[in-house]
């Protein structure tokens, strides 16, 4: 599969020129998961899938946000107040990919998922903010081809914090965490959405960081930017 990314920063102010789009990528101009900037809609995707309703993933609800006049096919973890966005709970088939819904635990108000993106013998998983993925949906998770997923924070433990009233915890993991996480389930991981921490070491010393912990935890990892093309390793065999 081709992945273009179309956007790499998270709900915070721009100041990097190639990380300046909020969350979204592109497989083989086809499919669009997350809707972090209006403009997405230029590239004429055939279907559309949210992993939550944050601003940063659905341009559309910011305050004063446009919901898009557009009649294509747009799914979501639950629906909108506006729109026709429909409720994605089982895989789904588009043309020769199969679209697998798991459910990301990350915030208290609004429901999250991540998306498994199978193409024939390819197994892409695009995560959104996550801190967990339930133990009952690792089965799921085998034999993954590449992971992309939160770049939210880069310290041990990220930020997670728990709702007085419930204890439920809620938030992003550290990159750290996210890494031994899917370990045993990829060898690639890219990372994008980037928070303050990214812009503040500025993006040169930032990717550094990321190749270090790559090179510790002897995983392959890529630090996304907006615009990046990238292949899965069997599409370039192919090709």
């Amino acid at each position: 599969m081709k992945i273009k990314i179309l956007g790499t920063r998270g709900e915070i102010e721009p100041s990097a020129p190639y990380h300046s789009r909020k969350s979204g990528i592109l497989i083989d101009n086809k499919l669009l998961f997350d809707f972090g900037e209006q403009e997405f809609i230029d590239y004429h995707p055939q279907c559309i899938f949210i992993t939550h309703l944050h601003p940063d993933h659905a341009y559309f609800v910011r305050s004063g946000g446009c919901f898009p006049a557009t009649d294509i096919p747009m799914y979501a973890p639950e629906k909108y107040k506006k729109g026709t966005i429909k409720i994605l709970t089982k895989k789904i088939t588009v043309g020769p990919y199969t679209i697998i819904p798991i459910p990301t635990d990350h915030s208290l108000k609004v429901k999250s998922q991540a998306y498994l993106i199978i193409k024939g013998n390819e197994r892409i998983l695009y995560t959104g903010d996550m801190f967990w993925i339930k133990k009952k949906y690792h089965k799921l998770l085998k034999n993954l081809d590449m992971v992309i997923t939160d770049g939210s924070f880069s310290d041990e433990g990220g930020m997670i914090r728990r709702d007085p009233a419930t204890d439920k915890p809620y938030g992003h993991a550290g990159i750290p965490n996210l890494i031994r996480f899917f370990k045993p389930f990829t060898n690639t991981i890219l990372f994008i959405h980037f928070g303050s921490w990214f812009y503040r070491k500025g993006a040169c010393n930032a990717r550094k960081l990321l190749h270090r912990l790559g090179k510790k935890y002897t995983m392959n990892i890529i630090i996304g930017y907006d615009g990046m093309t990238i292949e899965t390793k069997k599409t370039q065999k192919k090709a």
